[in-house]
């Protein structure tokens, strides 16, 4: 299979920003879209005669709301309203991930989350942010939920628990790269083979890989937040 066509290695790489990574820039061409999109979003939002009464038709809007509703009920089905100050981060990991996802969809662009360092460091933040808001809530008795529940056992459970935790953020960017890194592979044979026709069922299954994928690392971060915040320990 010959080396798939890349916007980076043509344009990019020549230039001074070819001193960036092509995942590293790939992943903040998604960031720089994503805040426009948000910029635009909100400009629409303020514009709005009624902030409560959705846009008539299909628009950017629309799309945002029904996305950040949906997010906001899974918070609310596993954390409960205390957690929508968390809405913001989650919504971080969804939309950046998902973006990142179809972002290897598109002709010339490979997805940075087909890169381990990108898909790791995002496991990263979720592991941080889990345990920071865990400390935050209840500060020194966190750490109790690493100890167990019988005390001269407590060693034992600290390293069984420290394990575990330290396991989540491997498992969440390990399990992110070998999707996404599998279905664009997959994309790129099936596409190179044939030019017409069995792309396009490979671009539908892979569109449907990458809402699973940001849907799924969300979920295990709302997961992971709910049981750090969580006082039934």
């Amino acid at each position: 299979m010959e080396h798939p066509f890349t916007w980076y290695d043509y344009i990019i790489q020549p230039t001074a920003l070819g001193a960036l990574p092509q995942h590293t820039f790939t992943a903040l061409l998604v960031t720089c879209l994503l805040i426009l999109v948000a910029f635009r979003a909100r400009r629409s939002l303020s514009r709005a005669d009624n902030a409560v009464v959705p846009d008539g038709g299909l628009s950017l809007r629309n799309v945002i709301e029904i996305l950040v509703g949906f997010l906001v009920g899974l918070i609310d089905s596993i954390i409960g309203k205390k957690g929508r100050k968390y809405v913001s981060l989650f919504g971080s990991f969804f939309f950046f991930i998902l973006s990142a996802n179809l972002m290897g969809l598109v002709p010339g662009f490979s997805p940075p989350t087909s890169n381990l360092n990108t898909t790791l460091g995002l496991g990263i933040v979720s592991f941080c942010a889990y345990n920071y808001f865990g400390a935050r809530a209840h500060g020194a008795g966190y750490l109790k939920h690493f100890m167990g529940p019988v005390l001269f056992l407590a060693p034992l459970f600290v390293i069984l628990e420290g394990v575990s935790h330290l396991v989540r953020p491997v498992s969440l960017g390990l399990r992110l790269f070998g999707n996404m890194f599998g279905d664009h592979l997959a994309v790129e044979i099936f596409t190179d083979l044939s030019k017409i026709g069995v792309p396009v069922i490979f671009y539908l299954l892979g569109t449907l890989v990458s809402v699973i994928q940001a849907f799924v690392f969300t979920l295990l971060s709302v997961i992971y937040v709910a049981m750090a915040v969580s006082h039934d320990h």
